[in-house]
């Protein structure tokens, strides 16, 4: 089978979807696919311009350059090409093939949602309401769709005009080996050689960076008041990104900071390191398209603690802890934060006994999100488009 993989440009400096475009299209190439990725170059992006104005380059070079360089590449190919969009935020270059076998994949609709003004944490500002209706208007004309999660599926359909030919739920497969050990101390003592923060008694994890959804600026109001409430002492480590500014004044008025740790740049080696040696996963997400995370620490033998709304609860099975999402209104975090710390320190007073099953149970629902499995799936589902497109152009 020929397969074009429609990807976001690198010059974006995104680094998820460019991976799980990469994931995809080499899981197809080992299969025996033959296969082409095409991107934007950054033709415009690369001219020297002030930086106000590097956004507007890139347009140029997406919506403007590429799509020629599309129609004449079309030209060449056979009529049983399978075109991928590996994100339905490229939805403008779809009305390009929408009449081709074609199959667009969608992680999540937060920025759409956004600029309906559903969130009030994320307001988006004109000109992202009108970008987000240039991609709306593009993936409407898709007709064959695949989903990570029923959570993403059920937000499609909200913005779909029509029915689709083709609408699937195939959820994320792990793409790196995470294993659960039994011996947390040598864990915490390499942890320790290698952050300099003393979490050899244990610890709290969170990993996740800067976006409004992640509710990092949450994450520390839980500990805070669960080390109000607890006779327990055991830091917070956060891994990810730098903390932005919102999140370092929070920080610094916390009368915890000196147990609260940012690991910023960390290798995916001591971010598998951390999920083994914690005592809790703490992942209080507003939304999600799937929530890699809550995967990887269950695959860790880790616990998890997150929010009680979709696709979190799909992820988390019967496995996780969950508590209710941060509310959007001042006058209700008070309640929030005390609710939260009630869940975590139930976790804690479980006996040695209860948290094998728990960590058991993790395991087990993790079985769901294997790669190759997730792989196959989205392979069944080419194979089939390609053979009813072709058998309907052949009647």
């Amino acid at each position: 089978m020929k397969i074009v993989f429609f990807a976001h440009p690198s010059f974006l400096g995104s680094q998820s979807m460019p991976r799980y475009a990469t994931w995809l299209s080499e899981g197809m190439r080992v299969r025996g696919h033959q296969i082409e990725i095409w991107s934007p170059k950054a033709t415009f992006f690369n001219l020297k311009v002030p930086s106000r104005l590097k956004k507007w380059m890139g347009y140029i070079d997406q919506y403007i350059i590429f799509p020629i360089e599309v129609k004449n590449k079309l030209k060449k190919l056979p009529k049983d090409t399978l075109f991928v969009f590996t994100d339905h935020a490229l939805g403008p270059w779809v009305p390009l093939v929408a009449n081709r076998p074609h199959v667009i994949h969608c992680h999540d609709f937060l920025a759409q949602r956004s600029a309906l003004g559903e969130f009030k944490e994320n307001p988006t500002g004109w000109t992202g309401k009108i970008y987000q209706w240039y991609i709306r208007r593009g993936y409407q004309k898709g007709k064959n769709f695949v989903s990570i999660s029923k959570k993403t599926q059920a937000d499609l359909h909200q913005f779909l005009k029509e029915t689709p030919i083709v609408s699937e739920v195939v959820y994320n497969g792990l793409t790196r080996d995470f294993e659960c050990v039994h011996n947390k101390n040598e864990v915490r003592e390499k942890l320790y050689q290698e952050i300099g923060v003393n979490i050899t008694e244990g610890f709290i994890l969170h990993v996740g960076g800067n976006q409004w959804y992640k509710n990092r600026q949450g994450v520390i109001e839980i500990y805070e008041a669960w080390r109000d409430k607890s006779l327990r002492k055991l830091p917070l480590l956060m891994i990810g990104n730098a903390p932005n500014e919102k999140l370092k004044r929070h920080y610094e008025l916390s009368r915890y900071k000196d147990d609260i740790h940012f690991v910023i740049n960390a290798s995916d080696e001591l971010v598998k390191l951390a999920y083994q040696g914690a005592d809790l996963f703490l992942f209080p997400s507003l939304e999600e398209g799937f929530g890699w995370p809550i995967a990887e620490a269950m695959a860790s033998g880790c616990p998890v603690v997150t929010t009680q709304n979709a696709p979190m609860t799909e992820v988390g099975g019967d496995a996780a802890f969950y508590l209710d999402r941060r509310p959007s209104t001042k006058n209700h975090l008070t309640n929030w934060g005390d609710k939260c710390a009630v869940v975590i320190e139930e976790f804690f007073t479980l006996s040695n006994e209860e948290q094998i099953v728990i960590k058991k149970k993790g395991l087990e629902q993790v079985k769901r999100f294997d790669s190759f499995q997730t792989l196959s799936q989205i392979e069944e589902i080419y194979l089939k488009l390609v053979k009813f497109e072709s058998t309907t152009h052949h009647l």
